[in-house]
């Protein structure tokens, strides 16, 4: 079997593993092992075959690392608006108990307003007014003042 028939196989073989299992590093291996392919259709010795196929390979997992690392983190579930409508949203708040609470009417249901903020909660509580809702944990809503105090 030709050296370029194994190149290609192995990088199908790693494709295929990652379709299963997921993990977007065994992609930037397979494109490794694609560059080991075309170097061996090039005419190319097998020490340099594994050479091509390291540096490409190597070179394109370290890049995804680095350019994961530069992304901004993903919001959390629960504070995420791609995933729950109700962030941003506002909502008024009449009147606060003691320890941050309130319970406010929205969407036609009682909700249980708590504020983003713990040690703000220990402070005394913002006035009536205008929130913003910067997460829902089931039925409670994780406020912050509209305009800072």
């Amino acid at each position: 079997m030709a050296d370029t028939t194994l190149w290609w196989l192995v990088a199908g073989m790693a494709v295929a593993a990652e379709l299963v299992t997921g993990t977007f590093f065994l992609l930037m291996l397979a494109i490794g092992f694609a560059a080991g392919a075309l170097a061996a259709h090039l005419g190319a010795p097998l020490t340099l075959q594994f050479v091509a196929a390291a540096v490409v390979g190597g070179g394109a997992v370290i890049g995804w690392q680095k350019w994961r690392k530069l992304r901004p983190p993903e919001p959390k579930p629960e504070a995420n608006r791609d995933m729950n409508l109700d962030i941003g949203q506002t909502v008024h708040v009449p009147v606060w108990e003691p320890g941050g609470r309130a319970h406010v009417q929205y969407r036609g249901a009682q909700w249980l307003v708590v504020l983003k903020d713990p040690a703000a909660a220990n402070m005394a509580p913002p006035g009536p007014g205008m929130h913003r809702i910067v997460a829902v944990q089931g039925s409670q809503l994780m406020v912050e003042p509209l305009t800072p105090p």
